[in-house]
């Protein structure tokens, strides 16, 4: 298959879709979950409802912004996020949520402040840049023997592209998702995006890995035509490992508790563009970056 003699459009398509989920997350935004913003959690069981009830019950009649509903199927109750609200607050939404439904029983109720709920936004940015940051300087370092034909730091920067590529397509995906279902962004959401990079660079090594190889073995031999060949050489055994990641997840998506069902669908979303950018975006990169360096030599 010829990936590198195509990898304009590759590159195109992964331009436009990155695009369109930037343009997804500054359009739909992210209701953040009180892990990091002040807040209040409560979770009530409240039978023969909907979420969509609930949620229509707050917003129009109760005039709350910026909440959340979703429901635990092993526990069996609602869980509802709110802006920060007081005890007579709270005993009128109780009261109107028990007018409206009937039977109503309050499991449990907790409020995080906006220190605590700052500091784990904080320490969340912190671990994905450290991430991103180690990432890049390993793979910089481990493919150092390639100087001669390519500079390693060529590895480490391609690598956080495709990283950022995958990580913006997720959360994109993760917007729109969140948008229509109700979803918040919280500790979850940031585990999925770490599990995602994870899966991603894991993927992309292997290709370079193969790539250093063969510029060792076929060293008269076009960089291109090398990366081509890499790429083909490793090609099934990344979209096996793939697919495995794949069923396991979607399993989870359809069988498992339907909170931790999005999270699944968020990681599945983000090891798919994973695989896809480990093959047909990190070395098609390497290959114009080394491309426009040659002309420039010239």
């Amino acid at each position: 298959m010829n990936i590198i003699g195509n990898k304009k459009k590759f590159i195109l398509l992964s331009i436009v879709v990155v695009a369109l989920s930037v343009f997804s997350i500054l359009f739909f935004g992210f209701n953040l979950g009180i892990d990091f913003q002040s807040g209040s959690l409560w979770q009530i069981k409240i039978p023969n409802t909907t979420e969509a009830d609930i949620r229509i019950l707050l917003k129009d009649e109760l005039n709350v912004q910026n909440f959340s509903v979703s429901y635990d199927d092993l526990g069996g109750y609602y869980s509802i996020t709110l802006p920060k609200i007081d005890h007579e607050q709270k005993i009128s939404y109780f009261n109107a949520i028990k007018e409206r439904f009937g039977e109503v029983e309050e499991v449990g109720f907790w409020m995080t402040s906006p220190t605590i709920s700052e500091e784990l936004k904080n320490k969340a940015f912190l671990a994905i840049f450290l991430v991103l940051l180690v990432i890049s300087l390993y793979v910089s370092f481990v493919f150092r023997k390639t100087y001669s034909v390519i500079s390693s730091y060529k590895y480490g920067i391609v690598t956080l592209v495709a990283l950022g590529h995958d990580v913006i397509i997720a959360a994109g995906f993760f917007a729109v998702l969140a948008y229509f279902e109700g979803l918040v962004v919280d500790t979850n959401f940031v585990v999925a995006l770490l599990i995602i990079m994870g899966f991603s660079v894991h993927d992309t090594i292997v290709v370079f890995d193969r790539i250093r190889e063969n510029l060792l073995k076929y060293k008269n031999e076009p960089f291109s035509q090398i990366v081509n060949k890499s790429i083909n050489e490793t090609m099934r055994r990344s979209i096996n490992t793939s697919l495995t990641m794949f069923f396991v997840l979607l399993s989870i998506y359809v069988l498992g508790p339907k909170a931790m069902g999005y999270f699944a669908l968020t990681i599945l979303v983000g090891t798919t563009v994973g695989t896809y950018s480990s093959i047909f975006l990190a070395s098609p990169l390497l290959v114009v970056w080394q491309s426009l360096d040659f002309k420039k030599k010239k």
